[in-house]
């Protein structure tokens, strides 16, 4: 196992020095002007900081969501950060004083989990996993910002109750059933969230965030919304371990930012959405979350955060889990437009209160050459017997499980603003060799898709 990781993190930090190689060849100077290629304006790039004159922006009032004095490119899910160096892939209109943004993401695909059928629990489907997302940004007179956010997701009208077909994930439940190998469709409404934010000076802002539903602070960027898994359909097996807690009934925000650093603390409903995928589910504002992030420069943004769940599972109501989790997100832009790598990698840990600890770690890659995309994940993750509905065979006990990733996408054409790319990936899985006689040994999923999204905003 020590070598499927250490070919997995080669694999990643490959992809990582190419880009390296490529962004060597631009300026040097931390403080001579270039331009931002994603804005299409001139600006400083600064060497730990970068402050922003928005009264010249060409294209309105173009902030973070919760800060006057940040880049749009910072916006992650919810109120985290990616680097200030991320591509923005939407559509955009507005003035001096309001924007709209619009973007997301639909895979027209067919998955195969286990297809050369070495196992028992592969399967097959013709499946679109689906987001979209729309943002109101506005300004309340000279240092106020009012923001306005809903996200909706059509996963259970094309796929069913069940979700699509994903070895070794877990989590939630379908008719009563814990749902096993199976990635669960996301609810109707993922976010309706309003904020508001007050900036003290260009140095510091105070915010306040509720959702029903919505994202508190805890973990990275959910993978949706990461540029470095935009190509990527599937969700994390590390999902529940690192950023399930991003569609939550019930949640408050507090922020405060100074210069690069913000620390906020949330409290939130610690239940996972019910079956319903259209319903609202009862707040309870039963669990906490403290976070800290960090964006030394423009290429990375960096957060420390823990979480207090009460309740999460429904068929475990007594048992409540404290997840901690730490990730770095780096991006850098290449000479050529359309051209950059996005890298995360993320650790999870989720401490029960019956005494069991599951870890997980994801390093996942984006290398986009304009029309060309390589991207790769990989990913461990404890999984308990209880997790894989395996205790009558094992009792109780967990297994390590090794999931490495491979794609690539080729962008066909531009339309109207919007993106189409075939793709294709191929997924390798390593696992103990007691769980061969269910899944095989060694088990391979594949996949191919058709991506429609909007295209970079420049």
């Amino acid at each position: 196992m020590k070598r499927i990781t250490l070919l997995a993190f080669l694999t990643i930090a490959t992809i990582s020095a190419f880009a390296q190689h490529e962004h060597h060849q631009m300026p040097k100077k931390d403080t001579v002007p270039a331009k931002d290629p994603h804005a299409g304006h001139n600006m400083p790039m600064q060497k730990d900081t970068m402050q922003m004159d928005h009264a010249g922006h060409d294209m309105g009032n173009m902030t973070h969501a919760y800060s006057l004095n940040l880049p749009m490119s910072r916006n992650g899910s919810g109120t985290s950060w990616l680097p200030d160096n991320s591509p923005m892939y939407m559509y955009m209109t507005g003035n001096d004083r309001t924007n709209f943004m619009f973007h997301g993401n639909v895979f027209i695909r067919y998955t195969s989990t286990d297809f050369t059928a070495k196992g028992s629990r592969g399967a097959a489907k013709f499946d679109a996993p689906n987001w979209f997302m729309g943002m109101m940004n506005h300004r309340v007179g000279k240092k106020g910002l009012f923001n306005a956010t809903v996200m909706v997701s059509f996963d259970k009208l094309v796929m069913g109750g069940e979700g699509y077909p994903l070895l070794y994930q877990s989590g939630e439940t379908w008719n009563g059933k814990p749902l096993v190998d199976r990635q669960h469709p996301h609810d109707l409404f993922a976010a309706v969230s309003v904020g508001y934010t007050h900036a003290i000076n260009k140095d510091m802002d105070v915010y306040a965030y509720l959702g029903y539903p919505g994202e508190p602070g805890i973990s990275a960027p959910a993978f949706m919304h990461r540029v470095s898994a935009m190509n990527n359909p599937d969700a994390p097996l590390g999902h529940h371990w690192q950023d399930a807690t991003h569609i939550t009934f019930g949640v408050g925000t507090l922020g405060f930012r100074y210069k690069q650093v913000k620390a906020e603390f949330s409290s939130f409903t610690g239940r996972e959405p019910d079956e319903n995928r259209y319903n609202f589910d009862k707040p309870l504002f039963d669990s906490y979350a403290y976070r800290v992030s960090y964006n030394p420069s423009r290429q990375w943004a960096l957060q420390f955060s823990q979480a207090f769940v009460h309740s999460p599972e429904a068929g475990e109501p007594d048992e409540n889990v404290t997840r901690t989790t730490a990730s770095a997100i780096h991006t850098v832009p290449f000479r050529k437009p359309g051209s950059f790598v996005a890298s995360t990698a993320v650790w999870g840990l989720n401490s029960k209160s019956d005494g069991h600890k599951e870890h997980s770690i994801l390093a996942e890659s984006n290398l986009q050459l304009q029309k060309n995309a390589v991207y790769g994940r990989y990913e461990f993750v404890e999984k308990s017997t209880h997790e894989l509905q395996l205790e009558d065979q094992f009792g109780e006990d967990k297994f390590g499980v090794h999931a490495f990733t491979l794609g690539y996408a080729r962008t066909l054409g531009t339309f109207w603003k919007t993106n189409v790319a075939l793709g294709a990936q191929g997924t390798a899985h390593f696992t103990n060799s007691a769980l061969d006689g269910l899944y095989g040994k060694n088990p391979l999923s594949g996949q191919i898709y058709l991506r429609i999204s909007p295209a970079m905003h420049r």
